[in-house]
């Protein structure tokens, strides 16, 4: 389950681009299916029928391209509450112990079909 969504960015390449940042509650959890619509000039997203969702005030460029595609790329970073905190036991030499390299971060992106 969904416990929070936040659009973070919204850009216009070859059609509307939307980052977004979901935390999950439980990471065994696996129902995300986001559902994009907009009213006037504002984004909603919210995941299937959940009461969880985030709304975005898209400027003329980024309105003209949603109308034109009817689609929006959407790009998501996903963490999990509890998990993606603060390192407690560092090592004294970063550059040869276990946090030299940068922890995986899941994300994941794909085509949504707007509604208006």
């Amino acid at each position: 389950m969904v416990k929070s969504m936040e659009i973070t960015k919204a850009s216009v390449r070859d059609r509307l681009v939307i980052d977004v940042n979901v935390v999950m509650l439980d990471p065994q959890d696996f129902d995300f299916s986001p559902r994009a619509s907009i009213e006037g000039s504002t984004l909603s997203l919210c995941n299937n029928e959940e009461p969880t969702s985030s709304s975005f005030e898209l400027d003329s460029e980024q309105m003209t391209a949603a109308e034109r595609d009817r689609m929006l790329e959407l790009r998501v970073k996903f963490s999990v509450e509890g998990m993606h905190g603060a390192l407690t036991h560092k090592t004294p030499k970063p550059m040869t112990g276990p946090n030299s390299k940068k922890l995986a971060e899941p994300r994941w992106k794909t085509l949504l079909p707007l509604s208006m």
